[in-house]
């Protein structure tokens, strides 16, 4: 039997309006069908947001770039580091998720 390897993606944005809206890690969410999870890192990065998705998806490599590269701009997120641990989510739950992680973030205090 074939095993299918993970496609691991890395992007870097810098949001046009950047903001502190990471203050310490988070993990948020859980790997399941059609689902993803996220692990947020702040760090010193001049200003940068940094991501790192691992899916099992091939092919769609502009289609997360254009939701995270939207995420960062509407969130102004910076000097943060995303691992995101997918499994088929669509771009919609991407979206989705990200905010909840964020929001999570404020509601925990971490913000």
């Amino acid at each position: 039997m074939a095993t299918k390897s993970l496609n691991t993606l890395s992007f870097e944005f810098k949001s046009s309006a950047p903001k502190s809206v990471v203050s310490r890690s988070l993990h948020y969410g859980v790997v399941g069908s059609g689902d993803m999870e996220v692990l947020i890192h702040q760090q010193p990065l001049d200003g940068v947001t940094k991501f790192k998705v691992v899916t099992p998806v091939t092919g769609f490599d502009k289609v997360w770039e254009k939701v995270l590269q939207r995420f960062v701009e509407e969130t102004g997120t910076s000097n943060a580091f995303f691992e995101i641990n997918d499994n088929n989510s669509t771009p919609a739950v991407v979206n989705l998720r990200l905010h909840q992680a964020l929001g999570e973030m404020k509601t925990a205090g971490h913000e």
